[in-house]
């Protein structure tokens, strides 16, 4: 293992700095953020904003320019690449990598699927020839049919007739895959629903022994409120140490919960879910310790806000002589979001990105609505935000 490195030591990494958290801010940009928060601490202003701002889209009301200096430029880096480019100066100007994330949803056209194909490549090219971006990354039901991810994991498996439109985008996803082996790209392949997350498992572990032989390019994701997923995530292990190829590991609790819950009550099945999330928090720890037991061989990411579980890794990296700056583990969060952990892990020296969404503001507002919608569900997630914010604006006020 490489030997430890700390720009701090362990005992001086505090999350409460918000002086680090909110240097890349200007006041009028930190006053900005403050409002934005403030607004979605309170639950009836999110669900009442997002029933008008759907409707005014839909009556084709000239709000855009009022959604992109708000909401959008909160948690969005712009509508295109080159648009990201101010998001990614200043990121890596606080030592904070980009991962852009084409967050266009919804498409199912072949024209669409050749668009986001096209999307990605030129992501992973701009990753390229730009150091402050070490990753990209896409979502499979981007470049296939949502049916038939889940047709072929049905006990029957494929129609004859579906097997040629699968091939197909099959083929959209080697060729994604071969330029990021080609330009050694590190590609997070993102998690989705239970119904068609094992065709992706099977995908990405396809991928994965193709071009992961001398490094980890591809990585998979293990949503860890899955009752199975720590022993997935173990075999996963397991399978890459004897079949000789790097297992790329991105971590997250879990984006789905409401809709998994939902199929499960209607279609009547046990829903695939921890009840506690007490148990996805155990075995989402477990799973970052696994994983850096194994880090010779395994490259993680730890997509997560949770500030227990960023210590926690950090603990055990400082227990394991593991250095800060290792390069096979990452902590990544989403832009606009727990700047105060993003901030403060940089400046102690661990790698982090952040996830800047980027996309046509139409085709993104399904985004921005999950982000209104998570904060104000998360237990005390915007509190905490708007509490740091608060903080940070004293601050500001007496120095």
């Amino acid at each position: 293992m490489n030997q430890p490195s700390y720009s701090k030591t362990l005992n001086q990494l505090s999350f409460e700095d918000t002086k680090i958290a909110f240097s890349s801010k200007s006041d009028f940009k930190l006053s900005k953020s403050y409002w934005i928060f403030a607004a979605m601490n309170q639950i009836w202003i999110v669900k009442l904003g997002t029933f008008f701002i759907k409707l005014l889209l839909f009556l084709h009301f000239p709000i855009k320019k009022l959604i992109k200096s708000t909401l959008f430029e909160q948690f969005c880096g712009g509508e295109s690449i080159e648009e990201c480019q101010k998001i990614i100066t200043q990121l890596h100007n606080g030592k904070i990598g980009t991962i852009l994330d084409y967050s266009v949803e919804g498409e199912e056209s072949e024209k669409s699927f050749q668009k986001t194909k096209n999307e990605i490549q030129e992501t992973i090219r701009k990753a390229h020839i730009d150091s402050a971006i070490p990753f990209a990354v896409f979502k499979m039901t981007g470049i296939f049919q949502i049916e038939l991810l889940e047709e072929f994991q049905t006990e029957v498996g494929l129609a004859e007739e579906n097997e040629a439109a699968y091939q197909h985008s099959k083929d959209l996803l080697i060729d994604i895959c071969q330029l990021a082996a080609d330009l050694h790209v590190k590609l997070f392949i993102d998690a989705e629903e239970s119904w068609i997350q094992t065709t992706i498992d099977v995908l990405a572990y396809e991928m994965m022994e193709k071009f992961n032989k001398d490094e980890a390019i591809i990585f998979n994701t293990y949503q860890m409120y899955r009752v199975d997923m720590l022993a997935n995530l173990t075999e996963a292990i397991a399978t890459a140490e004897t079949k000789g190829y790097y297992l790329g590991v991105k971590l997250v609790r879990g984006a789905y919960l409401e809709k998994e819950r939902q199929r499960a009550h209607e279609d009547e099945y046990s829903e695939p879910l921890h009840k506690e999330k007490s148990a996805t928090d155990h075995d989402f720890n477990q799973g970052m310790l696994v994983c850096l037991q194994h880090i010779d061989k395994v490259n993680f990411c730890i997509g997560t806000h949770n500030e227990a579980s960023c210590l926690q890794l950090t603990e055990a990296m400082h227990a394991a002589e593991v250095s800060n700056d290792h390069k096979h583990i990452y902590f990544a969060q989403l832009l606009g979001m727990s700047d105060n952990v993003s901030y403060n892990l940089a400046a102690a020296g661990y790698n982090v990105a952040k996830y800047v969404p980027y996309g046509p503001i139409e085709s993104v507002m399904p985004y921005l609505f999950r982000r209104a919608d998570e904060n104000s569900s998360i237990a005390g997630q915007t509190s905490r935000e708007f509490a740091l914010l608060q903080k940070e604006v004293r601050r500001r006020k007496t120095t």
